[in-house]
């Protein structure tokens, strides 16, 4: 939007969540016990994205490029509604099936 090309940057803070994801996956035999830990590494990656979109959409803002703060606030939206879904998952099957089977 104001003539810079966009770059893949590797973010140590989500490879950290889905390691330790890949370790709990192995570690955790019962499926419902797995199947709640794995919603919370999602829920993890979700609530790391939300913190990222806030900050952008506070320096675009800072930088008046509203436009890029408008944009930025629009997926911010989206990260949230995508972390209801695992939330809503999790409270009303998995942690209950997974205290179960606990």
């Amino acid at each position: 939007m104001h003539g810079e090309k966009p770059k893949q940057v590797d973010c140590s803070a989500i490879d950290g969540i889905i390691k330790e994801a890949n370790e709990i996956a192995g570690e955790v035999a019962d499926k419902a016990v797995l199947d709640a830990a794995l919603i919370a590494a999602a829920q993890a990656v979700e609530h790391y994205e939300i913190t990222r979109y806030g900050t952008l959409i506070a320096w675009a803002k800072q930088l008046d490029h509203d436009d890029c703060a408008s944009v930025l606030a629009e997926t911010l939206q989206e990260e949230k509604a995508t972390d209801d879904k695992p939330t809503q998952l999790a409270e009303t099957r998995a942690n209950e099936k997974a205290e179960v089977a606990a």
